[in-house]
């Protein structure tokens, strides 16, 4: 089983949530899959400061450079992405997800996506290969397939919901520890940090949704 894991950057203000990013590949890893991490080469949408949460004036950072920081290296431009090598594809969440994959973080239900996310998304789709989405992923799959009317989860947030569905979406409520799946689309997704108040809680959710992916690209 080969599974596709899209990162944001490396911080959960500015990029990818990094406990979410490692309970995903360490949950895939457990399996046996062979993971393949990707990220797009661009600048982020802004630097933060994590240990003040302010940003940082004038300072710039890959996304693609700063996502090898998770993956050891590892990490290919989601450019070389295709449908036709992976089984399934999972994005972790973070602010990276809706500042830098898109920009749902500032424009909510008028976002627009990294066009090369947007293919990757859609080829998977076609090609009826399982999605997993995480925290505020699921954003991204709302502007991606809200045309298809796909059932997704963030939690219980209302508001963030709310722009879920202008997209297209259809949102149920989700417990931090459990997870949405959409059989006839393949789309899994789970709170994780939307709602998690200890690590445990996001890694039993997470957990959960890595099988039921895996369950569904058999």
């Amino acid at each position: 089983m080969k599974v596709g894991v899209i990162l944001s950057g490396c911080g959960v203000y500015d990029g990818t949530e990094i406990h979410e990013a490692v309970l995903t590949l360490l949950a895939l890893d457990r399996t046996g899959a062979e993971i393949v991490c990707f990220a797009p080469d661009m600048d982020q949408a802004h630097v933060v400061n994590h240990l003040t949460g302010q940003v940082s004036p004038g300072e710039r950072r890959n996304v693609l450079v700063e996502s090898a920081r998770i993956a050891r290296g590892k990490v290919r431009d989601v450019v070389t992405a295709q449908a036709s090598e992976l089984d399934a594809l999972i994005f972790p969440g973070g602010c990276g997800a809706a500042k830098n994959l898109c920009d749902f973080a500032m424009k909510e239900a008028d976002c627009t996506l990294h066009p090369e996310v947007t293919r990757i998304i859609r080829q998977m789709h076609q090609a009826k290969k399982p999605i997993g989405a995480i925290c505020i992923a699921p954003a991204i799959l709302s502007k991606a397939l809200g045309n298809q009317g796909p059932t997704l989860t963030i939690g219980t947030d209302t508001k963030t919901a709310a722009a879920l569905e202008r997209m297209g979406a259809k949102h149920e409520a989700c417990p931090v520890r459990e997870f949405i799946v959409d059989e006839e689309h393949k789309l899994v997704t789970t709170p994780a940090y939307m709602l998690a108040n200890r690590i445990s809680e996001a890694a039993e959710g997470i957990e959960k949704l890595v099988r039921e992916v895996l369950r569904l690209a058999r």
